[in-house]
């Protein structure tokens, strides 16, 4: 099979930054912090379901959560259920070898404790229906996973840096529209993983935009038009990325101001010099993007409080 200038580019640019990822590597080593799923868990709170036990049904009466909390968490949830397809796509595109290849699986084994603590939570407190939410995952891991931008290194690390935030920002507040102590710290722990990872990622990006800034503009840009959220396969997302943005938790607001905009400005995106026209124009198709979407979302949170008052009208 022959070998195309793009793959001699990508393999040339993983050789270039390896020291960083090494660098990196250290730097989240030093600053994770050991926790455990199982010491997060209200595990009294837990009895036996109807089935072989011969406990009792799950109904909806029992769960303690509103519906917008149940539905961002079961999409938190099943989100992080499909990480088998992650880790394939990122040692797809980073590799295993090296620092590049411990990474890859340091990041994976962080990312299962999420799920794990997410879904003991939810059975033990009987906060969701739990054979649907099985029904659910098995669905949604059998479609699996396919990066938007195929096996394209800068497009790749791109997203990452973008996704670990929005992920970060939507189980912080996910856990605080819970309404439960327990589920907030929880939640909170999870986050502060995804920002460690968001970090490194980020880092690993701006390093990508010294060695090769146009075709990494170019990248951003392209990851930041198209981003979705890794969850977007879930059956009925788009339903509940409605009632989930409806409730504040993770909207066209918080995308622009909590996620893209924070990376953008460490990054440097709109004071970077030296590109060339390929660059530039990358850059300026962010721009115009960037407020489209601010637009959008005030246009969005002017409807939304508008629903809130015909509501709060109504009820009083």
């Amino acid at each position: 099979m022959s070998v195309t200038p793009e793959d001699k580019f990508q393999t040339g640019l993983l050789l270039d930054l390896e020291q960083v990822v090494e660098k990196e590597l250290d730097r989240h080593m030093s600053m994770a912090k050991e926790w455990f799923p199982h010491q997060y868990v209200p595990w009294g709170q837990g009895r036996d379901f109807d089935g072989p036990l011969d406990g009792e049904a799950w109904s909806l009466e029992q769960s303690k959560l509103s519906l917008e909390a149940r539905e961002s968490l079961i999409v938190n949830l099943l989100t992080e259920d499909n990480l088998p397809g992650y880790h394939n796509a990122i040692a797809t595109v980073f590799g295993r070898d090296g620092a590049w290849g411990t990474w890859v699986n340091r990041w994976t084994a962080e990312e299962n404790r999420h799920g794990i603590v997410i879904r003991d939570y939810l059975t033990v407190t009987r906060a969701v229906d739990p054979i649907a939410l099985e029904r659910a995952r098995m669905l949604h891991m059998e479609t699996g996973y396919e990066p938007t931008h195929g096996d394209s290194f800068l497009h790749g690390a791109a997203y990452v840096a973008f996704q670990e935030l929005a992920t970060r920002v939507s189980h912080r507040n996910t856990g605080r529209a819970s309404g439960d102590p327990v589920c907030e710290q929880m939640m909170a722990r999870v986050a502060a993983d995804e920002n460690l990872h968001m970090i490194f990622y980020r880092n690993l990006l701006g390093a990508a935009l010294e060695l090769a800034p146009n075709e990494t503009m170019r990248a951003i840009t392209d990851v930041v038009k198209a981003f979705e959220m890794p969850g977007a396969g879930i059956e009925g997302f788009m339903r509940k990325s409605v009632v989930i943005a409806n409730a504040g938790i993770y909207d066209l607001r918080l995308h622009h101001d909590d996620v893209l905009t924070p990376v953008l400005r460490k990054l440097g995106v709109f004071e970077l010099t030296g590109l060339d026209g390929g660059g530039e124009k990358a850059r300026e198709e962010l721009g115009e993007f960037l407020a489209h979407l601010d637009a959008s979302a005030t246009k969005f949170e002017t409807r939304r409080e508008e629903r809130r008052a015909r509501k709060a009208a109504r009820e009083g």
